[in-house]
């Protein structure tokens, strides 16, 4: 046997093994519902849309049902930017006028809503895209903040404009698709009780629909590794009590906050568990999913 042969089944073997390691959690997700949270790097990176377009058809075609919901914050601000249309952000948040919710519901519905779609499309899933207007599917409401003045200690409301947040979702439009084997690529965009736009955190919208569809799964896809200790190392596993333990002692802080209150408010609703995980690594949903240890934090009950 030359040495080329000898190289080809090692190689072969590895595949094997690893799709024998895969069996049993194919066998336990087999006909669950993943809800994943897709943005941040994973998004803008050609690369990596391309392959966590594959991996979407991938989960379909094994019998996981996954549902995406899409971000798009720096696509919205470069297209704001073009119409030379003025954006400000209180607390993080994008101060959110009749015009600019214009622009946004046409790059969040439009442009990136779509291209996910026929990407997963391309890759030999069978994708349909949607907004949270579209059959009532996520109706909203005015999302209400306050801020303490630092001088007078008094709250004061902000006013975010067409910034909203989820009253209900209903997730008969999901099951329609699902049981027509479509994976449904929702945009943030919710509908008011006057019809009215609402333009809402992704993150946010994830953790509702998640915990409306009975979802076993919410991958959250961010820029970091996910949870990290005092010692920048990884945190594998939490419980909700322990999440708020490390919000108290300081170790949770900035922008990981919010995305641990939502993961924590899906389980809290049913959700099995959620991860989050680095979507900047290549097949970084697979290696979660399909291996032992998995590569992200898990929060569980």
């Amino acid at each position: 046997m030359t040495q080329k042969n000898i190289s080809d089944t090692k190689n072969w073997l590895r595949t094997a093994r690893t799709i024998t390691e895969a069996l049993p959690f194919l066998r336990r997700y087999n006909g669950k519902t993943f809800v994943i949270k897709y943005g941040g790097h994973a998004m803008v990176d050609a690369e990596l849309s391309t392959l966590f377009a594959s991996d979407i058809a991938l989960l379909k075609q094994v019998g996981i049902n996954p549902i995406v919901v899409h971000g798009g914050g720096p696509q919205i601000g470069r297209m704001l930017e073009r119409l030379q249309v003025k954006s400000e952000f209180v607390d993080g948040l994008r101060i959110t006028d009749e015009a600019t919710v214009e622009v946004v519901e046409m790059v969040l519905a439009g442009t990136i809503n779509k291209s996910i779609a026929s990407a997963i499309n391309a890759a030999g899933g069978r994708a349909v895209g949607l907004s949270g207007k579209d059959g009532n599917l996520i109706q909203a409401q005015k999302l209400r903040r306050t801020k303490r003045d630092p001088d007078s200690n008094i709250e004061n409301v902000l006013d975010l404009g067409f910034v909203g947040e989820p009253t209900m979702i209903d997730p008969k439009i999901l099951f329609s698709l699902q049981q027509s084997d479509i994976i449904p690529v929702i945009a943030p965009i919710g509908v008011g009780p006057s019809g009215e736009t609402y333009n809402i955190n992704a993150d946010t919208v994830a953790g509702a629909i998640a915990s409306a569809a009975g979802a076993s799964r919410l991958l959250m896809l961010t820029d970091v590794a996910g949870v990290l200790d005092k010692s920048g190392e990884l945190v594998q596993e939490l419980n909700t009590a322990q999440v708020e333990a490390l919000s108290a002692d300081g170790t949770i802080s900035g922008g990981m906050i919010p995305k641990l209150e939502t993961c924590v408010k899906a389980v809290n609703n049913g959700v099995e568990a959620a991860v989050i995980l680095d979507g900047r690594i290549p097949h970084s949903m697979l290696l979660e999913i399909f291996t032992g240890g998995g590569i992200g934090t898990l929060i569980s009950r």
